[in-house]
């Protein structure tokens, strides 16, 4: 119980990340930043050094455009560590999941960090899509479970949204709340369902957007023209779409579907042709739009 005030106290001092992709990167990043001394873990050394290549990458486009100064910059990298060994996380204070969207390969990694933290370890997962109750359910500490979903790329988003379960205890999502204000970025608290609150209104957007175009309703051009300069959004749903991925909102609204079954959230026709014919968005060179990279018929 000691361990447990002291941390509350003084705020996440070690943080554990659990992939190094492109969210546990960003995650890892911002924490450094931070103060916090973060590890990564990753399944092989090229994977970790990967993301710390990421993480350079993204800390000297901050210094270049003046948002850091160069000794931030090298103390942040100071204070990241990589890692193959899940054993490394063992004295962390919090451990953040940000491993591919596998429902299995989530719960049997949750219950292996479970046997090695503390008991006044927390555990969080960055999920998007699925609930969190049954990733809990898989550990000891249930009530020392919940989501911290960041969004990309994590060092320009502020936003995280706060997940608590049935079973999340209120010192935990005290915790959270802390972690969140503790890197500079502003928390939404939400309890536990597909999507939490942005996916779960975003998805039927751009999956009603695809319909509209799906119906001849307007051009995808001018769809996007007329979120943009009529709802003042920073792009429209098809540019949004393409910068996602098209597989990756498949693969959420399916999710989604799944959970709810409500017709909004089922991927149109269209979406699921496109990703099956290779047309990703910017990751492939060409999804609704071109990019110059890309092949297939038109948009």
């Amino acid at each position: 119980m000691e361990k447990k005030d002291e941390c509350r106290m003084n705020g996440i001092r070690r943080l554990g990340v659990v992939g190094c992709g492109q969210m546990g990167s960003g995650i890892a990043e911002v924490a450094a930043l931070a103060g916090i001394e973060t590890v990564a873990r990753e399944v092989s050394e090229e994977l970790w050094r990967a993301g710390r290549d990421r993480i350079e990458a993204s800390l000297e486009r901050a210094q270049a455009k003046g948002r850091i100064e160069a000794d931030a910059a090298a103390a942040a990298l100071s204070r990241f560590h990589g890692t193959t060994e899940l054993a490394d996380l063992a004295q962390c204070d919090l451990v953040i999941e940000a491993v591919v969207e596998d429902l299995e390969v989530k719960r049997q990694l949750f219950g292996q960090l479970d046997a090695l933290l503390e008991p006044s370890g927390i555990l969080a997962s960055n999920t998007s899509s699925l609930t969190l109750t049954q990733l809990a359910v898989c550990t000891q500490r249930p009530d020392r479970f919940l989501g911290l979903h960041f969004f990309n790329p994590v060092s320009a988003m502020r936003l995280v949204e706060v997940v608590r379960t049935l079973m999340t205890s209120p010192e935990t999502l005290a915790a959270g709340h802390e972690f969140v204000h503790q890197i500079g970025k502003q928390a939404v608290e939400c309890k536990d369902g597909s999507g939490f609150v942005v996916n779960r209104l975003l998805v039927p957007y751009l999956l009603d957007a695809v319909r509209a175009l799906e119906q001849n309703v307007a051009s995808m051009e001018d769809i996007d023209t007329g979120m943009k300069l009529g709802c003042g959004h920073p792009m429209g749903p098809f540019t949004l779409l393409d910068f996602i991925g098209l597989d990756t909102i498949v693969f959420i609204a399916d999710i989604m579907f799944d959970e709810y079954r409500e017709a909004r959230y089922a991927p149109p026709p269209m979406l699921r042709q496109l990703v099956q014919a290779g047309r990703l968005g910017r990751k492939s060179g060409r999804g609704f739009y071109d990019y110059g990279g890309g092949s297939g018929g038109s948009g």
